[in-house]
Order: structure tokens, then C-alpha cells, then sequence
């Protein structure tokens, strides 16, 4: 079985993890990624990290930074070159690369399938919800990220085959349990974009509020830099509070073992809520405990392995920080029981596995695959 995968988002090096597990189950896959990708973090330049028994090829985009309007002009080149048996297009359904892809595919009768994180049911203006339409209507499979995902895409009238499966897991073996730490103040940890529906600002305001010896580590980039900076000065602890630029992906595990916990105090917002999280199931992994507000994904990721507090309370907030702070053995129950449930849903070999089982049941209805 031949598969062609478009993703931007495999430029993250610990994510091609997962590609590296759905070759060793048979596949024989081509993954098409641009050299980088723009968003308000800046630049994100591909990552060759895991790259063992497929083939990951950098490809030219036009648009780069625009979700809407990006596309890979030599897509079709490749296409004809590789005749793959399924395309797998790692977008959502009202993006122009996802159309391109699309097309191509349905001119030489190639299976197809994409992907989506889009949990709130958004009425796009044309020639989005054209497009969009257009999709759900002429591909032979939907991938979405959560059941809520899946109920958006039903809702819009969507009536083909669908999987939950997340986009990536996280690599149980990179991200392993770190030791409880003792010779350092309690460090609170926020990892992800500075950007406002994430509530990096409400975390300062709660730890703020916080007594003993404490620290605030965020790791990231964003917008909203300057102005959150400016919020430590005004809460009285910038000295308390350190800001550290976007990392390789491959030196996360370290940003963990540097935190007692981390919270993803998310706020939902009208075009947007929490899709995954995916900082959380890191987190876990290493048996950090977590704390999420309950925006969109956020309780169902946790499970038990950690707390959820209403989004936007900040006094909720606090009694979560406050409580990890002072019973250090909660956290030492609440990372094992995180590190288990990454083990039995999350890594990367069981999404693997759960994606290369919808490639075989999409080719099951077209026992003729493309001859070599």
C-alpha cells in the first residue's frame, strides 16, 4: 500500500515519530512537507528527526502563513511520480490545499482522506463553504481529532466515513517520567503560543495571588509577549516569572523536567475553544501533574490525571496552584496516573496503528490497488 501524506505540521520533528510507526506496519509513504511555516510565533523551519523506513520530502508552498489561501504547487508532480493508492491530506476540509489535493486525487480515481481539529460549527463565506462542501461530499474518509470535531463535521452535513483519531501522539521514550524536584521553588509551567484565547494572562494573576517560595516558566512565543512582560510588572513579580523563546522540539523534555506543573488555562472564544492540548499529554508522559480550564478538549485529554477548573476563574486557578503547591505527594499520584493514560492512548505507535487501520479500510472497498 502506497500513501502520500501533505502536512505541514510533520515539519515538528518529535512528530515524525508516528510516520516512522506507519512504515513499519507495511506502508510505503511519502510525505510531503514545505521547508517551513509561518504563524504569530514566527517561523517554524523543518525539523529531520525521526526520518527511518519512509520517505520525507520538502516541497516548495505558495501562501506560507495563510491557512486559508497555502498550497504546494509540485503536488501533482509528485503524484504522478509516486501513483500512491490513498492521499492522505493532513488540512481541514475548507483550506485550499486540501482542494488542490483533492482534485488531483479524484482525476486518477485515488483514494483520499484529511484530517480536522475544527470543534465549533463555523459558517465560512464563499468560496470557503463551497469548497468546504465540496469535500465532505467527493473524499472517501474524515479523520477528526475529537468526537466534538466529529459532531461539527456531521452537523455540516458530512455523511462519510469518520475516525477519531488525534493528529500525533507523543513519544512515551523522549518524554520520560522526571523525579520529583525538592532543591528548587515550586515552578509553574505554561508551554504554547502568547496569544490571548490561551489565558497565559490569567495564570499570572493566580500565581500572583500565591504565598511561599513559587516561580512562573513560560515557554513560547507570541503577540502578546510585550504586553504579558508588562503584566509581571504590574503584578509586582517579574522577578518570580521567566520568559523563554520557542524551542526545538526535541529539547521539550527538558522545558518539563524544569516544572512541578503545567496549566493550559485556556478560554474559549467565539471562533475558537481548545481542540487538543497537546502540551498537556507531554506533560503527562513525564508525570507531570496538569492543570487545563475546561475549555473544548481539555477534561476529556486530562482524564484523571490531573485538575480542571472553570475557564477565566482565576480564584479557581489559584486553589489548584496552591493545592499541587503544598501536597507534593498529590503530585506524585496524579503524574503516575498521567504517565499511564498517555501509555494507553497517546503515543504515537497506537495512533499509528489506529490510522494505518482506516487505510486498509478505505482500500478494502477497492481490492485493486495502483500497479507499481
Amino acid at each position: 500500500m502506497r500513501v502520500l501524506m501533505l502536512s505541514k505540521a510533520c515539519i515538528v520533528g518529535i512528530y515524525q515519530r508516528k510516520l516512522e510507526y506507519i512504515a513499519q506496519q507495511g506502508v510505503d509513504l511519502l510525505v510531503l512537507v514545505p521547508p517551513s511555516w509561518q504563524d504569530e510565533r514566527g517561523e517554524q523551519t523543518l525539523e529531520r528527526v525521526y526520518t527511518e523506513g519512509y520517505r520525507l520530502q520538502e516541497t516548495p508552498i505558495h501562501m506560507n502563513g495563510n491557512f486559508h489561501f497555502h498550497f504546494y504547487p509540485h503536488l501533482g508532480d509528485y503524484m504522478s511520480e509516486f501513483r500512491p493508492d490513498i492521499v492522505h491530506i493532513d488540512e481541514e476540509a475548507y483550506n485550499v490545499a486540501t482542494w488542490h489535493a483533492l482534485f488531483l486525487a479524484n482525476m486518477t480515481a485515488t483514494k483520499t482522506l484529511f484530517f480536522s481539529w475544527q470543534n465549533i460549527k463555523r459558517n465560512y463565506p464563499p468560496p470557503f463553504s463551497w469548497g468546504e462542501r465540496w469535500v465532505m461530499k467527493h473524499v472517501d474518509y474524515a479523520l477528526v481529532g475529537t468526537d466534538s470535531a466529529g459532531e461539527v463535521l456531521q452537523q455540516k452535513g458530512y455523511q462519510g466515513r469518520l475516525a477519531t483519531i488525534p493528529q500525533f501522539g507523543t513519544d512515551e521514550h523522549l518524554f520520560q517520567p522526571q523525579p520529583l524536584r525538592t532543591d528548587r521553588p515550586f515552578t509553574i509551567g505554561y508551554i504554547g503560543r502568547l496569544v490571548e484565547e490561551k489565558g497565559v494572562d490569567l495564570l499570572l494573576m493566580a500565581a500572583a495571588r500565591l504565598s511561599g517560595d513559587w516561580r512562573v516558566r513560560i515557554v513560547g512565543s507570541g503577540p502578546l509577549r510585550a504586553e504579558l512582560d508588562a503584566l509581571t510588572h504590574e503584578l509586582g513579580i517579574a522577578d518570580r516569572v521567566i520568559f523563554i523563546d520557542w524551542v526545538a522540539s526535541t529539547d521539550m523534555p527538558q522545558q518539563y523536567e524544569a516544572i512541578d506543573v503545567l496549566v493550559l488555562p485556556s478560554l474559549t472564544r467565539p471562533n475558537w475553544k481548545e481542540q487538543f492540548g497537546r502540551v498537556i499529554v507531554e506533560a503527562m508522559a513525564t508525570a507531570r501533574p496538569v492543570i487545563g480550564s475546561d475549555s473544548g478538549a481539555i477534561r476529556g485529554v486530562i482524564g484523571s490525571g490531573g485538575l480542571v477548573f472553570p475557564e477565566g476563574d482565576v480564584a479557581a486557578l489559584t486553589e489548584h496552584l496552591h493545592t499541587l503547591q503544598t501536597k507534593a505527594d498529590l503530585r506524585l499520584i496524579l503524574g503516575d496516573i498521567g504517565r499511564k493514560r498517555v501509555l494507553e492512548h497517546f503515543t504515537h505507535e497506537r495512533i499509528a496503528a489506529a490510522t494505518v487501520k482506516v487505510y486498509h479500510e478505505i482500500c478494502q472497498s477497492d481490492s485493486t490497488l495502483n500497479p507499481k
